[in-house]
């Protein structure tokens, strides 16, 4: 079975995890968003390529999920006391990864830096940004106008309400060999990141929505009794779509794209064959398991 993945944060990193260690390298594709990108103290920082890199490689923090598991963080302490910006919280070694990666760019496109830095880490799994153009997410809301993804999310804790989640590149192109992998794919599985602000970017690309919506498609809904898992989902659901936020609620957002689902037992969905299990992911074992219950569903309902 060849398996693409749509994905970008935590949760996301996590599922992909376990995908990974139920699909051999070459039988696995995962498409990040970028839309998170930004550049900071200079550098270009790829915040979901980094953590789904982190998390195959096994070097992710194992709670705070993203970030280096053993990091320090004295060049952000010294930064701040010069007087620098010190509200996104770059780790000492972390920032290697970000150096290398914007010296790269002057001579290479992100997604041949991206393969560099995965096969630097041991990541055998082929990870892909959704393109190689600057895609900027912006986030428009009721107290402050329009903010950057990161200004919103970080900066501000994602605290202040939604009115319009805005995707920058206008269509940019998907990244070479993005497009191939879906409309050779047997199945692609949108991850448990938020359909907001990870799935949606990726699928602003162009032509990248009409090449996922031939092929057969299963999502693990990031919403649990209710509630997000991890980040904001469970307030931008009901400023954007006007109701509470519900497994129901992600799916119907992907209406016309998604073709089975997987949810959280409890939890209810309408109008697509539904897995319900245990979805909320601890270790690695876990992801696996998860993942596992994933496939071996889709292959029953769609393949």
């Amino acid at each position: 079975m060849k398996v693409v993945a749509l994905a970008g944060g935590v949760g996301g990193a996590r599922l992909v995890d376990g995908l990974a260690q139920q699909l051999a390298p070459d039988t696995l594709t995962i498409l990040v968003n970028t839309g998170d990108d930004f550049v900071h103290w200079g550098l270009h920082i790829s915040p979901d390529l980094d953590t789904i890199m982190y998390t195959l490689a096994g070097l992710a923090h194992p709670t705070r999920g993203w970030g280096l598991a053993t990091e320090t963080f004295e060049t952000l302490a010294a930064m701040e006391r010069l007087g620098g910006p010190a509200w996104f919280r770059l780790g000492d070694r972390d920032l290697a990864t970000h150096i290398r990666r914007t010296e790269q760019l002057h001579h290479a496109p992100l997604h041949a830096v991206t393969a560099e830095l995965c096969q630097s880490l041991g990541v055998g799994h082929r990870v892909l940004p959704m393109s190689d153009a600057p895609c900027h997410t912006g986030i428009e809301t009721e107290a402050y106008g329009l903010l950057s993804f990161q200004d919103w999310l970080v900066g501000r804790r994602g605290e202040p309400t939604v009115r319009k989640v805005h995707h920058g590149g206008a269509g940019a192109d998907p990244a070479p060999g993005t497009l191939e992998a879906v409309r050779t794919a047997d199945l692609v599985v949108l991850a448990p990141s938020n359909p907001y602000v990870s799935i949606d970017p990726i699928l602003h690309c162009a032509e990248m929505r009409a090449a996922v919506s031939i092929r057969p498609v299963i999502a693990l809904s990031p919403i649990v009794g209710g509630r997000a898992v991890k980040g904001p989902l469970a307030a931008m659901i009901p400023a954007l779509a006007g109701r509470p936020a519900s497994a129901q609620a992600v799916m119907d957002h992907y209406e016309g794209l998604v073709d089975a689902a997987v949810i959280e037992t409890g939890d209810v969905v309408s109008g697509l064959p539904t897995l319900g299990t245990q979805t909320i992911m601890g270790d690695r074992s876990d992801r696996a398991r998860l993942a596992g219950e994933l496939l071996g569903f889709a292959a029953r309902e769609l393949l």
